[in-house]
C-alpha cells in the first residue's frame, strides 16, 4: 500500500501561458523527497481536456511546449516514487464545447454541474456517446506511451441522462423516458460497460494496471461498483465540506470490502482548485494519522502551479504528517481491524431494498451518520456493514431507524440471534415492509406511529451526566406495548402538537408528566428503542440520546467490549491485530468551526491519565509505545489487560505484544 501519496492536481486553463516552462527534475525530486511522498498521481488529461504530454489521440495543452507527464514520471521514478496517471473522464471542457449534444442532459434538458456555457465551470459528458471512444483512446496512449503505476479516472458513476443518445437508446429498447427506474436501468448498464471497456483497455496493454474510477462517494451496500476498482480512494476533505466525521463513517464500510483504499484529504484550508490556501500543520498530522487508524493509506491532494514549479511551502506542511507516518507504518502494514458491533448501513438497505423502503436515501444517510457519530462519541469498535457482510463477526448488530426487513435480512438476523448475537434496533428497524409487526423478538408489539411529536422520554436507568427528567424526543416516535420484555423506558405524550389553533411558549408543548406507553425495552433477540434517534443525533445531537445508545450497547455486551478507553468525547480510538501483537490506536483533536461552514483543527491539546482496558484471550508479554518504544506497566486479570497511558499529543499507538 502507498501510506503517503500526493494528488497533484493540474486542471489548467488554455488561457495561461507559459505552462510548465518552471518545471525543473531536481526541484520536483526536492519537494517529494521532502514530503516523504512515496507516490503521486500525476496528470495525462485534466477537467479543461488538454494533454500534458505529446498525443495522437488528444490535443497537447496549446501553450506547454514538452513532455511534462514524461520528465515527471522520470523523475520521480528516479527517487523511487510510483506514478498512478490521472485523466479526467467526466469533465473535458474542449470537447464540452466542441460537442455540446454529449453532454449529460437531466429531464429537462438542463446540464449537469455548470448550468450553462455563460457560467464559469465544467459540464459532465455522457459515457452513452461518441466520447467513450476518445476516452478509451486517451487511457490507452497513457498505457502504452508511460510507466504509469495505475490509472485514476475522475468524475464518473452511475448517471441518469436524457441526452440524444440515451433517449436513443431507450425508443431502440421500448423503454420509457419518463419512467425513472428505467432511466437508472439504463444509467447502470452504461457505467458497467464503461468500466469493463476501460478495464479491457488497460489490460491490453498493461494487464492487472491498478484502475480506480472515483464518484465522490463509496455507495454502501454496492459492492458491485466498489469491487469496479482495484482499490478505493475515499475522497474526505474535512474542510472541503465533508467534514471530520465523514472519513471515519465511510472507512467503516471500505474495510469490509477486501479491497485496499486511501484517505483522500488535501492541504487546502478548503477544497480543490484552492491556490495559496495552507490547513494547519496539526490538522493534516491528524487526518493523516485518522487515516492509518483507520486502516487506509494516505492521498493529499495539491496543486500544481501552472509553471510547473512545485509549492515548497506545501511539502514542507505535508512532510509533517508524512515524516511521522512513516515511522508508524511497521505497526500498520497488514494490519487487520476488529470490531465489536457491525452497523448495518441504512444506506446499504436502501439499495438492496428501495422498491419497499419508505424513506428517502438522504434519510438512510443520516441515519449512518448519527450511529457512526454515537459509536465514535462512545469509543466503541464498530464496522459498517451490508447484508452480504458475515453477521457473525459481530457481537452486536445496529439497525438504526429505518431498515424494514425483507425475507432474507429477517432469516440471517435470526440465524445470528440463534448464535447468540445480540440487535439493538431503533425507529422503523426490525418492522416487515407494510410496518405492521415485529419480525424479531423485542418483548413488544407494534402498534404504529405516535400522533404526538415531538415527545418525550424518561429513562428508567441512572444517566452518568444528568438527572431523572422527560427528555424530548424530536424524531418520530412509534407506539409498542410490553408483552414479554424488560422496560428500561417510557414516553410521555405532550398536551397537544404545535399547530396555529393551539400551541405554547416558543418551541413546542410540554409534557403531560404521565406515562404513555414504553419507549425502550429489551427483550430475547435485543433491545428496540422507539424513536428515530440517530437521523436525530445527526441533525441536533441531543446528549440523552448518545446515553440512550450507549445504554442500551452496554446492557447488551456488558464485559465483552474488546477495547475500553476513558478518551474524551472527542477522541477516537481503533483497535488492529498484527502477527503476534494488538495495536490500539488513540486520537484526540477537536476541529472548531472558522467561517460559515469550515471546520479546522489547529490547537492539539494533550489528554493525561488514559485508562485502557484490553480484553483478550491472549497472554500479554509487553505493551509499549510505538514508534518511541517505550515500555508501559499493565497487569493482566485473567482475559482483561490494564494500562493507563500518561499522555496522548494528537496520535498514539498502544501495542500490546503476545
Amino acid at each position: 500500500m502507498n501510506y503517503r501519496q500526493v494528488h497533484l492536481d493540474f486542471h489548467t486553463s488554455e488561457k495561461i501561458e507559459g505552462v510548465g516552462e518552471s518545471f525543473q527534475k531536481e526541484q520536483f525530486q526536492q519537494a517529494l523527497i521532502k514530503g516523504f511522498v512515496n507516490s503521486i498521481t500525476l496528470f495525462s488529461k485534466c477537467h479543461h481536456g488538454w494533454s500534458y504530454h505529446p498525443t495522437r489521440v488528444n490535443e497537447m495543452h496549446p501553450n506547454l511546449h514538452f513532455d511534462l507527464l514524461g520528465e515527471q514520471i522520470e523523475a520521480a521514478h528516479e527517487i523511487g516514487v510510483k506514478t498512478p496517471v490521472y485523466l479526467s473522464a467526466g469533465f473535458d471542457e474542449k470537447t464540452a464545447r466542441r460537442h455540446p449534444e454529449w453532454l449529460v442532459r437531466m429531464q429537462d434538458d438542463s446540464l449537469l454541474w455548470t448550468k450553462s456555457f455563460l457560467e464559469p465551470g465544467f459540464h459532465k459528458l455522457c459515457i452513452n456517446t461518441p466520447y467513450l471512444e476518445e476516452l478509451l483512446s486517451q487511457i490507452k496512449e497513457a498505457c502504452e506511451n508511460y510507466e504509469a503505476d495505475g490509472i485514476f479516472l475522475d468524475i464518473v458513476g452511475v448517471q441518469p441522462c436524457y441526452c440524444r443518445y440515451c433517449r436513443e437508446t431507450m425508443e431502440q429498447e421500448g423503454m420509457n423516458p419518463f419512467n425513472k427506474e428505467e432511466v437508472m436501468t439504463l444509467a447502470e448498464r452504461v457505467y458497467a460497460n464503461y468500466t469493463r471497456r476501460v478495464r479491457e483497455t488497460v489490460d491490453s496493454v498493461r494487464p492487472g494496471l491498478p484502475v480506480f474510477h472515483n464518484g465522490g462517494h463509496i455507495r454502501r451496500g454496492r459492492r458491485d461498483l466498489a469491487y469496479r476498482n482495484t482499490h478505493l480512494e475515499l475522497e474526505s476533505l474535512p474542510t472541503g465540506g465533508w467534514g471530520y466525521d465523514h472519513f471515519p463513517l465511510s472507512a467503516a464500510y471500505a474495510r469490509t470490502l477486501d479491497r485496499e483504499y486511501l484517505g483522500m484529504t488535501g492541504k487546502f484550508h478548503q477544497s480543490w482548485g484552492e491556490f495559496g490556501g495552507y490547513k494547519h500543520p496539526n490538522a493534516l498530522r491528524y487526518e493523516a494519522a485518522l487515516s492509518a487508524a483507520n486502516g487506509a493509506g494516505v492521498s493529499i491532494g495539491d496543486q500544481l502551479h501552472p509553471s510547473g514549479e512545485m509549492d515548497m511551502a506545501t511539502y514542507s506542511l505535508i512532510s509533517q504528517a508524512y515524516g511521522e507516518l512513516k515511522e508508524k507504518e511497521p505497526w500498520l502494514l497488514e494490519a487487520k481491524n476488529i470490531a465489536d458491533i457491525g452497523v448495518l448501513s441504512a444506506e446499504a438497505v436502501w439499495e438492496k431494498n428501495r422498491a419497499f423502503m419508505d424513506n428517502t436515501v438522504e434519510e438512510a444517510q443520516r441515519a449512518d451518520v448519527g450511529a457512526v457519530r454515537i459509536l465514535l462519541e462512545g469509543h466503541y469498535l464498530f464496522n459498517v456493514i451490508d447484508q452480504e457482510e458475515d453477521f457473525e463477526k459481530y457481537r452486536l448488530i445496529l439497525l438504526p431507524d429505518v431498515i424494514l426487513l425483507e425475507e432474507e435480512c429477517r432469516n440471517k438476523l435470526m440465524q445470528y440471534v440463534k448464535k447468540g448475537g445480540k440487535i439493538l434496533a431503533t425507529g422503523k428497524s426490525g418492522l416487515d415492509s407494510s410496518k405492521t409487526k415485529f419480525l424479531l423478538d423485542f418483548g413488544v408489539d407494534f402498534l404504529g406511529e405516535n400522533q404526538y411529536c415531538p415527545d418525550y422520554f424518561r429513562p428508567g436507568f441512572t444517566l452518568p451526566d444528568l438527572d431523572n427528567a422527560a427528555f424530548v424526543m424530536y424524531s418520530q416516535g412509534y407506539h409498542i406495548e410490553n408483552v414479554s420484555g424488560e422496560e428500561l423506558g417510557s414516553r410521555e405524550n405532550p398536551y397537544f402538537n404545535r399547530s396555529a389553533m393551539a400551541f405554547c411558549s416558543h418551541l413546542h408543548t410540554p409534557g403531560r408528566n404521565e406515562k404513555a406507553g414504553p419507549g425502550m425495552v429489551s427483550g430475547n433477540d435485543g433491545i428496540y428503542i422507539s424513536w428515530e434517534v440517530f437521523q436525530d443525533y445527526a441533525t441536533k445531537g441531543s446528549l440523552i440520546l448518545k446515553r440512550m445508545v450507549q445504554y442500551a450497547i452496554d446492557y447488551l455486551l456488558k464485559d465483552k467490549l474488546t477495547l475500553k478507553t476513558s478518551l474524551p468525547a472527542q477522541g477516537i480510538n481503533t483497535l488492529t491485530k498484527q502477527k503476534g501483537r494488538y495495536i490500539a490506536h488513540l486520537l484526540y483533536g477537536a476541529p472548531v468551526k472558522r467561517g460559515i461552514n469550515t471546520e479546522v483543527i489547529e490547537d492539539i491539546l494533550p489528554v493525561y491519565n488514559i485508562q485502557v482496558r484490553l480484553n483478550v484471550k491472549e497472554r500479554i508479554k509487553r505493551v509499549y509505545l510505538a514508534p518511541q518504544n517505550a515500555d508501559l506497566e499493565y497487569t493482566q486479570e485473567n482475559d482483561s489487560v490494564h494500562i493507563i497511558l500518561p499522555e496522548l499529543n494528537l496520535h498514539q499507538m498502544v501495542v500490546f505484544d503476545f
